[in-house]
């Protein structure tokens, strides 16, 4: 008797240890519980510890950190018919537990689905040299609709990157052929303007010393001076008239002066 009674006491102590097990949850700070009753949502609790009745209440675990989505590649033909791969990646996280769990069935796949969908339709809105040159306009235009279709869900999409644009090979060639006759566009613009500049400077410089001659004969002296500083055997430089023409008028004074004396002796 005392031996039945005794296996009686284990087994209720077994039953209440498993119904205790069922019915204790413990939910860390980052997760909510949605709980049902009878297949009725009750309420949303956590976190922390939890009881629940087992078979007639049900709780369904729900995570609000913030989920990294990685889109895979998709296939996008831009507005001017050009076939590119693009693949992005997003941030979410759940913001109402309640409407995550009973709004929709899988919030994690429906989400990964309307992302695919939204990059293939507002990349293919848009041309090649905007897909490449403005990412950040794109980003955000993705982000807002999102973020407008998942709301209904308790969802908030913060952030959405696109993370590689996949050309032909054919269209990176055209692009590096395109970049390289840019670059040698600049470079002929910016050797034409130094030559303009320097062939000014040069005209100024010439226009400046053909005002005072004197100028003129120190910068042609200067010259032979940094010539004679190199070693060379042999010199050759030419005499401007400017240089010697005092000279040449002073000379002719003096004969004329000579000329005009010889004249009154002789008279």
């Amino acid at each position: 008797m005392f031996e039945g009674s005794g296996m009686g006491i284990i087994f209720v102590a077994i039953v209440v240890i498993m119904f205790l097990w069922s019915a204790i949850k413990i939910l860390p700070e980052y997760e909510r519980g949605v709980v049902f009753f009878l297949g009725r949502f009750q309420s949303v609790k956590g976190p922390g510890l939890i009881f629940i009745i087992p078979g007639i209440q049900k709780m369904v675990r729900v995570s609000l950190r913030t989920v990294t989505l990685d889109v895979p590649p998709q296939e996008v033909i831009t507005r001017d018919n050009v076939s590119v791969r693009v693949n992005a990646v997003v941030y979410f996280r759940v913001m109402a537990a309640d409407k995550a769990v009973i709004s929709v069935e899988n919030y994690l796949y429906a989400t990964s689905q309307l992302a695919q969908t939204t990059l293939r339709s507002v990349c293919g809105q848009e041309d090649l040299d905007e897909l490449l040159s403005s990412r950040e306009k794109i980003n955000i235009r993705i982000a807002e609709i999102l973020d407008r279709q998942t709301d209904p869900w308790g969802v908030k999409v913060t952030l959405v990157e696109l993370k590689g644009i996949d050309l032909p090979e054919e269209m990176k060639r055209a692009m590096a052929k395109q970049a390289e006759a840019e670059r040698e566009k600049r470079a002929k613009m910016i050797h034409a303007q130094g030559e303009f500049n320097a062939a000014q400077k040069i005209l100024d410089a010439a226009t400046l010393l053909s005002q005072n001659p004197v100028s003129l004969q120190l910068r042609y002296l200067q010259t032979l001076t940094e010539i004679a500083a190199e070693k060379n055997s042999t010199t050759i430089f030419p005499i401007p008239l400017d240089l010697i023409k005092p000279f040449m008028e002073r000379i002719v004074r003096e004969r004329g002066k000579d000329e005009e004396k010889d004249n009154e002796r002789s008279s």
